[in-house]
């Protein structure tokens, strides 16, 4: 079956080590690119350059191999700025993923809040973009509201207007749905928080793969990101904030490098960005992150983006012709991802069967556990398409939840 698409995803394939292998004797067909994303080539090159080459720790030595491994790390940093139009490079944050760079939020605000302050969060988060907040208010007495959503997956941003006042202090939302693929009106929602006065942060997560978003241009105060999820290494990501806000925080851990002077009367802290950076950094994740931006940049995150938007609507067709299909989230704004469930079969039974079957599916709750209630269901089996994938392993997928189907009921 041909692509209209204009991306060659055979020789974007031959990138993927990995696709090239078999799982229980078939072909791999890898559809749980929401939880992360495969590694090109010049990604894992990267890795193997940096500790074959110049492993060295950085910022603290002026033998050789510090300066260069100093210098790509840095490098990183500044490709990091310019793909999402942050105004300074210290405004791009190293940290471990988008859970860490909440965290690290959240923790700030505990200065911040005092008893009776409200946060919003929305009904379709992440649990790292709960948790944490919700702590915060165990911590200082603060006031979390949801913003409700609806039957097709889409906040009811009316009600949202009606939960903001001057006692908001913070708005917190994702991007993109992890679970359900809906993208959010952010930049609506950045703007109606602004109106009272309330900071920002949105998880961009699921939504950094599929859309290259402005941060200036956007007007958000805080935007987390996970290389995972962009063709990079895990345990590394960013934390994009506004200087002025990122001055405001106090630091999240204490240590080397985030110290301008130590004695044992007095610390005092070193500039942005490092007064967040404590310790040794995941140095080779941060630049492998670069190279995937790199990698993502070459194709183009626009041609990406049309590709899988391709993937969506081909596979949301094929899977609603198997009767007794439901999809979960069924908002016309929408990244490549499918959640669905047949009638009363369980979701992990179905995934079980793809998976003898060679399909990487994602099943449960996705760590979205207040949407699963919201639709009174166990969780669902979640198909995340990336520009890697085929109309052909999409074929392949929905054969399988047929068989699936017929062994299960």
């Amino acid at each position: 079956m041909s692509n209209t698409s204009s991306l060659d995803v055979a020789v974007i394939r031959k990138d993927f080590p990995i696709l090239d292998r078999m799982v229980n004797g078939k072909p791999l067909v890898y559809f749980d690119n929401a939880a992360t994303s495969q590694t090109p080539k010049q990604v894992i090159d990267a890795i193997v350059d940096y500790y074959s080459s110049y492993n060295a720790n950085i910022h603290r030595g002026v033998h050789t191999l510090s300066q260069e491994a100093t210098d790509k790390y840095e490098q990183a940093r500044l490709k990091i700025q310019r793909h999402f139009n942050a105004a300074k490079p210290h405004e791009i944050i190293f940290t471990s993923g988008t859970t860490h760079s909440i965290n690290l939020v959240a923790n700030g605000f505990s200065s911040l809040l005092q008893k009776g302050d409200e946060l919003i969060v929305s009904a379709m988060e992440h649990h790292s973009n709960i948790v944490p907040w919700q702590m915060l208010c165990e911590r200082t007495g603060a006031m979390l509201k949801v913003i409700p959503m609806s039957e097709k997956g889409e906040l009811i941003m009316d009600e949202y207007r009606k939960l903001l006042s001057d006692k908001t202090k913070m708005v917190f939302c994702n991007h993109v749905s992890n679970a359900l693929g809906t993208v959010n009106p952010i930049k609506e929602i950045i703007e109606a928080a602004h109106n009272v006065g309330a900071a920002v942060l949105i998880d961009g997560a699921q939504a950094a793969p599929h859309i290259q978003a402005d941060v200036q241009e956007l007007d958000v105060d805080f935007y987390t990101v996970s290389a995972h999820k962009m063709c990079g290494p895990t345990g590394v990501g960013i934390l994009y904030g506004k200087e002025e806000w990122l001055h405001k925080l106090p630091p999240y851990q204490g240590g080397g490098e985030m110290i301008a002077e130590v004695t044992f009367e007095k610390t005092t802290y070193a500039d942005l960005p490092h007064k967040f950076e404590a310790g040794t950094p995941n140095i080779c994740g941060g630049i492998a992150f670069g190279a995937a931006i790199d990698y993502m940049n070459a194709i183009g995150i626009d041609v990406i983006a049309a590709y899988e938007n391709e993937l969506l609507v081909y596979a949301t067709e094929q899977l609603l012709s198997i009767e007794g299909l439901r999809i979960y989230g069924t908002s016309e704004n929408k990244t490549s991802v499918i959640s669905f469930n047949i009638e009363s079969i369980h979701p992990y039974d179905i995934g079980s069967i793809l998976d003898k079957l060679g399909i990487a599916v994602r099943t449960g709750h996705h760590c979205a556990q207040p949407i699963m209630d919201f639709y009174k269901i166990p969780g669902t089996v979640r198909a995340s398409f990336n520009f890697y994938n085929t109309k052909e392993e999409i074929d392949a997928m929905v054969e399988g939840v047929k068989r699936a189907k017929a062994m299960l009921q």
